[in-house]
């Protein structure tokens, strides 16, 4: 079984984070506007302090995508690029190409 990604879960933790708050003041019939921002000022302050480890895997994981040495590459890539080029440039594509 496949583990969960990290950034499905950090995401999910921090919806959380600031839902059971929020609930659980205007449950208690505190105004909305004030309890929308001790909400967030407490999912925030909760997120920071306890998902150190979540935040960091998921970092990482950003910076590893984004200064990965060689591009992904799919097996699939050079038949899409086939079929872009075929829509983009129709008469190049259905004429015989000639030696030179």
């Amino acid at each position: 079984m496949k583990s969960v990604p990290v950034w499905i879960w950090y995401t999910a933790l921090r919806i959380l984070l600031f839902a059971v708050p929020l609930a659980v003041l205007l449950i208690a019939n505190v105004n909305v506007w004030v309890s929308t921002l001790v909400a967030a000022v407490f999912g925030l302050s909760a997120s920071l302090i306890f998902l150190r480890k979540p935040r960091e895997a998921l970092s990482g994981d950003l910076y590893a995508a984004r200064h990965r040495e060689q591009p992904l590459v799919r097996e699939d890539d050079a038949e899409e690029d086939a079929a872009v080029e075929a829509v983009e440039h129709p008469a190049e594509s259905a004429a015989p190409k000639r030696a030179e």
